[in-house]
């Protein structure tokens, strides 16, 4: 979130890090813009933060030709101080999926191949992976997995590199040591991510946000030692976004 209040410090800390694959998390709902709300205020309030509400995002950057004109503006933006910091452009996503927004998506793609993105996450969790991980998927579950089609169309033929599947939906918030362990030896064939929200300790923001997530059993999950010998059990084998073909 090249906006986000911790952003210099993610970027000094990614700089000490040369093998760490970094991405842009476009944040076009709840978040901060980069651009002063003047220069958008068909999308933001007046200290410059989108709001929560995802039908009414979603309706206006469908019909609204001002606000479609001023997210891109906004895109480029991100895409421009993601490039400012000089970090090599991994991938990209957005804050709450919303590049699964047809408007969003088509923009993200376009713009971003600009700035050389050349890989997205597609959001699409497998229902019948998550059944035998014993978390029968939910109807919303379902059309969320159907509704992913649409932007990985429009990935493929912008010619962008996509994972295909990506867990960590359904438990979102929850990917703990006990329920990575039981997904590895269902991993689907090809490219998955599994995507977490780990931290090492809990502040206001987190807490107003995300009051019932498990951040440090997130982290935990990582940092577990059985997890490598877990992943080599079962042929898994680590890769990043870049390195896909």
């Amino acid at each position: 979130m090249v906006a986000g209040p911790a952003a210099a410090d993610a970027v000094r800390r990614a700089r000490a890090l040369p093998t760490l694959r970094v991405g842009l998390h476009l944040v076009v709902i709840e978040g901060p813009a980069v651009l002063p709300p003047a220069q958008i205020p068909e999308l933001v309030d007046a200290a410059g933060n989108f709001p929560s509400d995802q039908l009414r995002l979603g309706l206006r950057y469908a019909f609204h030709p001002r606000a479609r004109k001023q997210l891109a503006a906004e895109i480029h933006a991100q895409f421009a101080a993601f490039a400012a910091t000089g970090l090599p452009l991994d991938h990209a996503d957005a804050h709450k999926h919303m590049h699964l927004h047809p408007t969003v998506g088509r923009l993200m793609l376009a713009i971003g191949q600009t700035f050389g993105l050349r890989a997205i996450r597609v959001p699409a969790e497998p229902p019948a992976i998550l059944a035998r991980c014993g978390t029968p998927p939910t109807p919303a579950a379902r059309a969320l997995h159907a509704w992913s089609a649409l932007l990985r169309r429009q990935a493929r033929r912008a010619g962008m590199r996509v994972p295909d599947a990506v867990f960590g939906l359904a438990w979102s918030g929850h990917m703990t040591r006990d329920r990575v362990r039981r997904l590895i030896p269902h991993l689907p064939p090809g490219v998955s991510e599994l995507y977490f929200h780990p931290a090492a300790a809990r502040d206001d923001t987190l807490a107003r946000l995300m009051p019932d997530y498990e951040h440090a059993a997130e982290l935990a999950a990582l940092l577990d030692p059985g997890l490598l010998t877990a992943l080599q059990q079962h042929g898994v084998e680590r890769t990043c976004y870049g390195a896909l073909p």
